[in-house]
């Protein structure tokens, strides 16, 4: 199935589990779904910078307090997270295109309701721009590994599709707020990322997309280790 995908190409490319399980999301998803992130007036550069470091994301949404949820990168392409709200999951990103990234988490969700959860998701993320603004679409297909609770989602479909929707909702949610904190020259972004404990790789990332934080991380801007 892999193969015959132009999204991400010979099977080969990955490994079996990864395989087995991006090919079973594409032929049995319990639900699949599409959603539009809000637009954010903001430099292609700097929202794909913060697609790619999503552990500085995280750190910058609980800094301003838009979301408080935890992503600790593993190396460039595979990294865990915890959402604080009952969701813990490892990503692996399968793809990177100029405007496309394409990921594969697994993990589990605990629900009051259902219990413990486990399941994976495909999520295929496309960058849109118009007019000077970015807008993330995503395409998500989910499967859920639980019987019962697969067989709830798909009785129950818009209950559950409107709990996913919230999930996926917010994290583009997140991204775009922060985006623009990261362009606003006069909302602190660069003095909190110059003394934020990021790894040096990931600060790279953002100091080449946000030039004024370069110059003022090259004027000697104190680091905190």
């Amino acid at each position: 199935m892999l193969g015959r995908r132009p999204l991400l190409g010979s099977r080969e490319a990955f490994s079996p589990e990864v395989s087995t399980a991006v090919e079973r999301l594409w032929t049995e998803p319990t639900l699949s779904r599409r959603i539009n992130g809000p637009s954010a007036r903001v430099p292609l550069d700097v929202y794909v910078a913060l697609i790619d470091t999503p552990e500085v994301t995280a750190a910058a949404a609980r800094f301003r307090r838009i979301r408080s949820y935890e992503i600790h990168a593993l190396d460039d392409d595979h990294y865990w997270g915890d959402d604080g709200d009952g969701a813990r999951f490892v990503a692996q990103v399968l793809r990177r295109e100029p405007r496309r990234r394409v990921l594969l988490t697994q993990g589990q969700q605990i629900s009051p309701v259902l219990g413990t959860i486990s399941g994976s998701t495909l999520s295929v993320l496309d960058l849109e721009t118009q007019e000077g603004q970015i807008t993330l679409r995503l395409t998500a297909y989910v499967y859920i590994a639980n019987r019962g609770a697969a067989t709830f989602a798909r009785v129950l479909v818009p209950m559950f599709a409107f709990i996913a929707d919230r999930k996926f909702g917010e994290g583009l949610r997140v991204t775009a707020a922060v985006a623009e904190w990261a362009v606003d020259r006069t909302a602190g972004f660069c003095d909190w990322l110059a003394h934020e404990p990021i790894r040096p790789v990931q600060r790279d990332r953002i100091l080449a997309a946000v030039p004024t934080c370069a110059a003022a991380s090259n004027s000697g801007t104190p680091r905190r280790s």
